[in-house]
C-alpha cells in the first residue's frame, strides 16, 4: 500500500450518522488499498466499547458492526485514545478485540504519516 489515510472518529453511539460515516470512508479506503488508520477520541471511544456499535444502524448505511468487522477484517489499524477511556471509566478488557490503547505522541506520528486525516 503507498497511500495512508488517517480518520479520526470524536462522535459516540448517541450521533449514529456521524459515527457511521467515518468507517464507510474507511472502508471505502481500503478497498481501494489505501492503509487506514481510525484513531477514537473524546465520545468516539465509546465505539471501542464491546457491545456498542452491536446497535448503531444509520439510516441507508450499512450496520456499524459489519462496518468495524470488515475494517478490522481488511488489517485497520483502529486506535484508542487511553486518557478518553479512562475519563469514561472504561477498562481494557471491555475493549473490542482489536483495539489499541494509544496516547498523543501516536496520534501526531501517525497524522504525519499520512497522506490524509479525515475528522468525524
Amino acid at each position: 500500500m503507498s497511500e495512508k489515510l488517517v480518520v479520526i472518529v470524536t462522535n459516540g453511539p448517541d450521533k449514529q450518522e456521524m459515527a457511521t460515516i467515518p468507517f464507510v470512508m474507511a472502508t471505502a479506503a481500503q478497498s481501494m488499498d489505501v492503509e487506514v488508520t481510525i484513531i477514537l477520541q473524546s465520545d468516539g471511544v465509546l465505539l471501542a466499547k464491546k457491545g456498542v456499535v452491536d446497535n448503531i444502524h444509520a439510516a441507508g448505511f450499512m450496520p456499524l458492526k459489519q462496518l468495524l468487522d470488515t475494517f478490522l477484517e481488511l488489517k485497520g489499524k483502529f486506535l484508542v485514545c487511553t486518557p478518553c477511556v479512562k475519563s469514561r471509566g472504561i477498562n481494557e478488557n471491555e475493549l473490542v478485540q482489536g483495539s489499541q490503547l494509544i496516547a498523543a505522541g501516536t496520534v501526531i506520528s501517525e497524522t504525519l504519516d499520512a497522506k490524509a486525516v479525515m475528522s468525524y
